[in-house]
């Protein structure tokens, strides 16, 4: 299984990329959000691939972060969803804002989707609920892995604390980001 690609992007189209490592290309096929987000042809990307295997063909999904290959793993799960449904919903739908319409049971919002309708929108709903932390949860899940990362490097916990609430407050969400931005706040004391 091919559970992550590193290589020169050669070809960036709306239904597929092409990524050569190593003199192999492999095709891949990726959401429009994370199209618009890869550099211009030539350039190294990284991509985490889900490997889909059916008996007739065997395709590979390309995603700029665990979060949105975790996503649709989930999703494949879901009675009725396949692979081009999952990829429309990840096109449509970023990552965090997917988790509060499941969390918020809003059907509407979901049915938005090109190819997904109420009944699909409501069964996502209903199987997905409980398997998706809500984001009070994750923001709780990073704000503790900071935390804890800057307490091991030193820093007392309340100042810690004081330094990455307002490194958080700055709109940064990925545990990289907020520990670099928490640092800035530190050193600057």
């Amino acid at each position: 299984m091919i559970a992550s690609l590193r290589g020169i992007l050669l070809s960036k189209r709306p239904d597929q990329l092409i990524i050569d490592v190593n003199g192999v290309g492999y095709s891949v096929i990726v959401p429009v959000s994370t199209l618009s987000s890869l550099p211009e042809e030539n350039s190294e990307v990284f991509l985490f691939i889900y490997t889909h295997v059916r008996e007739d063909i065997l395709q590979l999904f390309g995603f700029r972060s665990e979060e949105d290959k975790r996503i649709f793993i989930t999703l494949l799960g879901v009675s009725g969803i396949g692979p081009k449904i999952a990829l429309n919903i990840l096109s449509t739908i970023p990552a965090d804002i997917f988790h509060s319409l499941v969390h918020n049971e809003d059907v509407d919002a979901l049915c938005r989707v090109p190819g997904l309708g109420k009944k699909t929108a409501q069964r996502i709903i209903l199987e997905l609920r409980e398997k998706l932390p809500a984001m009070k949860e994750r923001k709780d899940m990073l704000y503790e892995d900071t935390l804890s990362a800057l307490v091991n490097l030193g820093y007392k916990r309340n100042i810690a604390q004081d330094a990455l609430d307002r490194a958080y407050d700055s709109g940064v969400r990925d545990i990289e980001s907020l520990l670099r931005e928490a640092l800035k706040y530190l050193t600057k004391e």
